[in-house]
């Protein structure tokens, strides 16, 4: 390949990117087109960047071939299609030409392989098993067996109905979560990313284990809005997991730390990656209910984090940072406060009830205005901002084609029924059992979660696992966000752990002793997604003072339980000292007033008389 070839398809991928965060910008403000036409504008340009960025030949240079190339064209064609033909489409929806099943059958499989090159083979081989189940439905006896489609029915739901490959899970992404990623997109562009890291290490870096807690602020600021644990691992993990190997973590330790701490940002309000405004979509819960209502989880998810690292920094004397080392907060928000204002924005607008689509406009806006005028060196230049759509698009184009993907899953659900079949199955496995029905949804989102991003994850399990968690009487909102954390717990769960993984790529660590060490600084966070479906108040529901006491005594269980799980409290903690901390963590993560005050009590004696020894020891 030539050298202006080579210019030419890197101008092409950089067009077609930063013209697909240019377009969701403008589709925001300007009256938007109809929904399937935004989302075969926005599905086209995805695929035409996989093809040039992802060849099929691995070459020692990734260019593509020319079989690459016209795989990229060929879907710019179809996309094409759909924009200048859509009345026609929608005119004769139920009775495809030739053409349209043609065009719609490449489309499938376009799908299919730009996901597998994006993504990966498991997500394609399911959708797949999904197709073929359309098809051969009628060849399948008993409760799965239904009367089977036909090709012409298959592909007139997945190329000309939004029920398909322009169905839901593309939909949101298209009209909601593209800004968000555009917003984070410019944040980083602007320094925002290397602020928030100085920040954290600016809170924590002074304190005992300072760089493991400034890897778990970092990336709890930084992963709720980039939704990707693995993107966060390695962004912030590059400074993170060295910093904590230099004052004695070791390599297990520090790579789970960030794995767990990366992850985490996908459940934490507000924006919690792409999860909240997909769960808003199935259930036509309002997002703001479905944030606030994670906002306890969460703060477990990340206290459990914090409190693990502490405490194994307290056993192993570790310290923080020499002081030359760590900025002073003020000078810190000096630099760059502004980098909380369109932040703080996007809450207060959410709160007030407007939609996301706003909140995340008046927050770039907001981000382009402060770092105009408060910025100095990290002021935006043109190439900039051009730079900034780029890496909207090209952080979003893998997640528009597996979205793509699992639409077409949702569509044969919604085809054949399976989601109300695999419900009558979950109910009779369970045998109207609701502890063993939510066992087996967790077992399936975790194996599902280690092959599937998490998104396409929830997608999966929101239209099969989600409505048999809902037959056994599970409240909707739990339900779903019990599919969803599983899904994420995915990412740190062994064998297959990807977050921990790419900690261990970075630390040097095994990735099977990462993700064990990830796994036990957030163990108590498996048990949060049972307890909040038998006890609401845990999601916000009920009486101030009830989830008041709730919040409360959660907490002090996951000082029990991560002072158990590093063996120290106020000192190291022999094995018999362990087990009582086990205990008092237990009484008092069921929100049972009995149980609690036990809890409290056992706890609080615990911690009192641990003090009262450590301070003899230290006097003798």
């Amino acid at each position: 390949m030539g050298e202006s070839l080579r210019k030419t398809i890197n101008w092409a991928i950089a067009i077609a990117a930063g013209g697909m965060s240019a377009f969701i910008l403008y589709q925001a403000i300007a009256p938007p087109l109809p929904a399937m036409m935004q989302r075969a504008f926005v599905l086209m340009l995805s695929l035409f960047v996989i093809f040039l960025l992802h060849p099929l030949l691995k070459k020692q240079d990734k260019r593509p071939g020319i079989h690459d190339i016209l795989l990229a064209l060929l879907s710019l064609g179809i996309g094409i299609y759909v924009l200048v033909n859509y009345e026609a489409m929608v005119n004769r929806m139920g009775m495809p030409n030739s053409l349209d099943l043609i065009l719609g059958g490449l489309l499938v499989l376009l799908v299919l392989e730009g996901t597998r090159r994006a993504v990966g083979l498991p997500l394609v081989l399911i959708t797949t098993c999904f197709l073929a189940y359309a098809y051969f439905g009628s060849y399948i006896s008993g409760t799965f067996g239904h009367r089977g489609y036909g090709l012409t029915r298959i592909l007139n739901l997945m190329y000309m109905t939004t029920e398909g490959i322009y169905g839901i899970p593309v939909g949101v992404m298209v009209s909601i979560v593209l800004l968000f990623i555009i917003f984070g997109a410019f944040l980083y562009k602007s320094g925002g990313g290397d602020f928030f890291i100085r920040f954290a290490i600016a809170i924590a870096g002074r304190s005992r284990g300072g760089p493991a807690k400034i890897a778990v602020i970092a990336s709890m600021l930084m992963g709720t809005i980039s939704g990707s644990s693995i993107a966060n691992v390695v962004t912030s993990g590059n400074l993170t997991i060295p910093l904590m190997k230099r004052i004695g973590y070791k390599k297990n330790f520090a790579g789970g730390v960030e794995a767990a701490a990366s992850t985490g940002g996908q459940i934490m309000p507000p924006i919690m990656g792409a999860g909240a405004f997909i769960m808003a979509e199935f259930t036509q819960i309002p997002y703001l209910h479905i944030i606030a209502a994670a906002a306890i989880p969460a703060t477990l998810y990340f206290f459990s984090i914090f409190m693990n690292v502490h405490f194994e920094a307290c056993r192993n004397g570790l310290e923080g940072l020499p002081e030359e080392e760590v900025p002073k907060v003020k000078d810190v928000l000096k630099e760059g406060w502004g980098y909380f204002v369109p932040i703080i924005a996007l809450l207060v607008i959410l709160v007030l009830g407007y939609s996301p689509v706003r909140a995340a406009l008046i927050s770039i806006a907001l981000l382009i205005v402060v770092n105009n005028l408060t910025m100095g060196k990290n002021r935006m230049k043109p190439a900039d901002y051009l730079a900034a759509l780029k890496d909207g698009g090209m952080t979003a184009y893998g997640i528009i084609a597996a979205t793509a993907c699992a639409g077409m899953i949702v569509g044969v659900v919604g085809m054949t029924g399976i989601g109300i079949k695999f419900s009558e199955v979950i109910g009779s496995l369970a045998e109207g059992k609701m502890l063993l029905g939510l066992l087996l949804t967790a077992l399936t989102s975790i194996i599902l979660g280690m092959s599937l991003p998490t998104n396409a994850n929830y997608i999966v399990q929101a239209s099969i696992a989600a409505p048999a968690l809902v037959a056994l009487g599970v409240p909707l909102l739990p339900a779903h966000l019990f599919c969803f954390y599983f899904g994420v717990f995915a990412d740190i769960t062994p064998p297959v752990a990807l977050a921990a993984f790419a900690g261990a790529g970075i630390s040097g660590g095994t990735p099977i002793g990462t993700s064990l060490m990830a796994t036990r600084n957030v163990g108590v966070s498996y048990i949060v997604p049972f307890l909040f479906v038998y006890f609401p108040a845990l999601l916000l529901v009920g009486p101030v003072l009830g989830i008041t006491i709730v919040a409360i005594t959660s907490l002090l269980a996951i000082v029990a339980f991560s002072g158990a799980a590093s063996g120290f409290l106020r000192r190291s903690c022999a094995g018999w000292e362990r087990l009582i901390l086990l205990v008092a963590g237990a009484l008092m993560l069921f929100p049972e007033n009995s149980t609690d005050m036990i809890g409290v009590v056992i706890f609080v004696a615990f911690f009192i008389w641990q003090t009262r020894t450590m301070q003899k020891a230290a006097s003798a």
